[in-house]
């Protein structure tokens, strides 16, 4: 591995050696209204018409050959400024703090970026929403939500309604990675999917990396959305939060030790429990339904070189009353920042994550003679040191690597009747990923930018446990039998599997307004989430690969054409992805999942594909702005056994994806907005004919085709209002009120259509068609800061 490495960086790497004298000026660019670092603020040298941005802490670092330079600074919402540089004996170091541009205050940023980043950047598939437009979007029940918001943009869907995650180029929930802080999260929702696992007033960036994804990602096979948490305010301290129709927020951070550090801390609590007691009749006056979360995040600057940062989110959801549910993620970051030289920066991350759910019949009396608890977890645990190297002005390279230890708790029951107690219950699992990782972003010319890179990832199935030998699979999709077990101790290897992961990604610019840009990506995933359900629940089965499952691949290719108008004030992008898929995962009939040893026997394997068209336009600047997305899409299987072994839609396929999103500043104190959404219905498989059996109608399904039916299409409108207040809480600080309408014209979209026998003929079928919103939904909301 260590020969590959150095093979790497020397084909990754050109250095174009001079005799001539160069320096380094480099540094922290941050707001200086609360310290917080600012992410890709641009930092480009008038002299020799190039530059570089500032990574994920507001590092950047720039070579130049000796000389005096302008460095001019601009973001997106802040002062443009100009620093002049002497780098004539020796290295600079020059941190900047940027001000808040008063004139630009009155306008919606929808992305904290240069102006044509858009155009001449690397980045493609990949979408930025920020904070400030989020909280402008009408929502559920008033309340900002980053999973909700980002289903606006092209490429990203969800199988309806109330469905938990979210879905992006034609792959599952389980195949996004969804970072917190760099620690993933395994469930990102709220009651069911109505609400993300994310507050708002904690977050400092959202990014969603649809393909050209870099190496130092991985893990999954479809999407990254890395969520970075606010660092807390360094200048002074703030309270802030809102009280709304369902929950309630809090928010406080402060400076501390002198100004070296700063924290953050941020609750949340739904009350629709406590709203809905006087309304419950006696069966129900023991349900609890709510949520709650506590995110808290501080750091501390040690000196120049070295600064530490300690997060962490706890979040939980209860629902049930004699028979209930709950779930709940866990997640700790810490992560160390070094400064080796002007060149070379280090941020370490090591972080631990436990996803865990519940079932239990005896939430009011503990000792219940007749009651059954069942629990489940996922916890991993994992130490990344990720280095960037900047050598020059035309190349950035990001080298690293990242030891991943799994531990699967698949379900442990016990069933308690007439007060004797059995244990039930499955072996854990335990896995290792490791992976080695490098890249290079590189200016070739002044039109052609690429960016390459290798991963390569080490999976390792451990004991102790059992290994199953399967009879061989039939084209019938029934059931396979074990033909062998195998036992395996502590820590001995049961599988393994080794991948190479290449990356690439190119900018053929055509002009100063528009380019072309392509990427090609490989992504493997090690990891799968088990559902047979038409959305996933809090209760699917999160499983390693093993012998019988091998990890998932996936081959991604992508162009687009990117092009600006009228000076930077639209933005259009049009984009084509092709997407194969391997080692997908599908079920045989009647699939258990839940407390079954040989779970591995009910899984059927194959393929799958999927390719569209992305077409994107957005106002970025002015009064009005906001955006129009639009996605013609085709998601497909092809499984061994199922539908005659042709290819059928995908549960998650949606052919047609509108949306729109409209924000009108009317003037200081009062904002509109609006959003408009269209999608095609999902596919559904419907009986073609029925048996009567003693009087009873038994649906069946003669062809046995999967997926050849949709339900209806689904459409929606929103609007919002937001109007600011002269003064917060007791008069200090700054207010205001959130109106929102959501369902505007009361449309009941379609969350499923099943087929029933009818409750009054049982020799009768009849299909039922199931939405989660019935109604218009109003909501008001206070949000205040001071």
């Amino acid at each position: 591995m260590k020969k590959l490495l150095l093979l790497l960086v020397s084909l990754f790497f050109t250095w174009n050696a001079s005799a001539q004298e160069k320096f380094t000026v480099s540094g922290y660019i941050k707001d200086a209204a609360n310290g917080e670092g600012l992410i890709g603020v641009s930092v480009y040298v008038q002299e020799v018409k190039t530059g570089t941005q500032t990574n994920p802490y507001g590092f950047y670092s720039l070579t130049l050959p000796k000389g005096t330079y302008n460095l001019v600074l601009t973001y997106v919402g802040f002062e443009k400024i100009t620093k002049k540089v002497e780098l004539l004996s020796q290295d600079v170091k020059l941190d900047v703090e940027l001000k808040d541009d008063s004139k630009l205050l009155q306008e919606v940023v929808i992305t904290t970026k240069k102006a044509d980043d858009n155009v001449k950047s690397l980045e493609m598939s990949v979408n930025k929403v920020d904070i400030k437009t989020m909280q402008k979007m009408p929502a559920l029940l008033g309340e900002v939500d980053i999973i909700k918001s980002i289903q606006f943009l092209p490429g990203v869907t969800s199988v309806g309604e109330g469905a938990s995650g979210f879905n992006v180029r034609g792959g599952g929930i389980d195949q996004n990675l969804v970072l917190l802080d760099e620690a993933p999260v395994y469930n990102s929702s709220h009651l069911f999917g109505f609400f993300s696992v994310f507050n708002p007033d904690a977050v400092k960036d959202v990014k969603l990396i649809k393909g050209g994804i870099p190496s130092q990602y991985g893990g999954r096979v479809s999407s990254i959305l890395d969520v970075r948490m606010k660092e807390g305010n360094s200048k002074k301290p703030q309270f802030s939060g809102g009280i709304g129709s369902i929950f309630s927020r809090f928010t406080y951070e402060r400076p501390f030790l002198k100004d070296k550090g700063s924290f953050i801390v941020a609750l949340r609590r739904s009350y629709i429990d406590i709203l809905a007691k006087p309304f419950l009749n006696s069966e129900l006056k023991g349900t609890s339904f709510y949520f709650y979360d506590f995110t808290a995040k501080a750091n501390y600057r040690v000196n120049e070189k070295n600064t530490v940062f300690l997060s962490g989110y706890f979040g939980r959801d209860t629902f049930g009353a004699d028979f209930g549910f709950n779930w709940g993620n866990a997640t700790t970051s810490f992560r160390w920042n070094h400064v080796f030289n002007n060149k070379l920066f280090l941020n370490n991350t090591i972080f631990y994550s436990n996803y865990d759910y519940a079932l239990q019949s005896d939430l009011k009396q503990k000792n219940d003679q007749d009651a059954f608890r069942w629990k489940s977890n996922i916890i991993t645990y994992s130490i990344k040191p990720d280095f960037t190297f900047y050598p020059n002005t035309k190349n950035t390279i990001t080298f690293g690597g990242q030891l991943t230890y799994y531990s699967f708790n698949p379900g442990q029951a016990v069933a308690i009747s007439g007060g004797v107690e059995r244990t039930i219950g499955l072996d854990d699992k335990f896995a290792t990923e490791n992976a080695l990782y490098i890249g290079n972003e590189q200016k070739l010319t002044s039109k052609i930018s690429l960016q390459y890179g290798l991963r390569y990832s080490l999976y390792n199935y451990l004991g102790k446990g059992k290994a199953y030998e399967l009879s061989p699979a039939t084209n019938d999709a029934e059931r396979r039998s074990i033909s062998k077990t195998t036992e395996f101790g502590w820590g001995k290897s049961i599988q393994q599997y080794g991948n190479f992961e290449p990356r690439f990604a190119a900018n053929f610019s055509l002009g100063q307004d528009n380019s072309i840009k392509l990427s090609y990506n490989r992504l493997a995933q090690y990891i799968h989430l088990l559902s047979n359900t038409t959305a996933s629940s809090p209760l699917d089965v999160w499983t390693p690969s093993s012998n019988n499952i091998k990890p998932q691949l996936a081959d991604q290719y992508a162009l687009g054409y990117f092009h600006n108008f009228s000076d930077n004030l639209f933005e259009t992008s049009v984009e084509v992805y092709y997407k194969d898929l391997y080692n997908q995962i599908d079920y045989v009939r009647n699939a258990d999942l839940l407390l079954n040893p040989a779970v591995e026997a009910d899984l059927l394997f194959g393929k799958g594909r999927a390719y569209g068209a992305e077409f994107y336009v957005k106002k970025a600047k002015g009064k009005f702005n906001g955006w129009v997305s639009y996605t013609l899409a085709r998601t497909e299987r092809k499984i061994e056994g199922l539908n005659q072994n042709n290819w059928f839609p995908s549960r998650i396929d949606k052919t047609h994806n509108l949306s729109v999103v409209a924000i009108y500043d009317l003037n200081k104190r009062w904002t509109f907005s609006s959003n408009f959404t269209f999608s095609t219905g999902t596919p559904a498989s419907f009986p073609t004919n029925k048996f009567i059996w003693q009087g009873y109608a038994l649906p069946h399904n003669y062809y046995d085709t999967r997926n050849a039916y949709r339900i209806p299409a689904s459409h929606r409108l929103d609007f919002a209002a937001t109007r600011q207040t002269k003064y917060g809480f007791f008069k200090r600080g700054t207010g205001e009120w959130v109106f929102s309408v959501y369902n505007v014209y009361n449309r009941r979209n379609p969350f499923s259509v099943f087929v029933r026998q009818n409750e009054t003929d049982p020799t009768k079928t009849e299909a039922v068609r199931y939405a989660v919103f019935g109604s218009i939904i109003p909501a008001v909301t206070y949000n205040f800061k001071f």
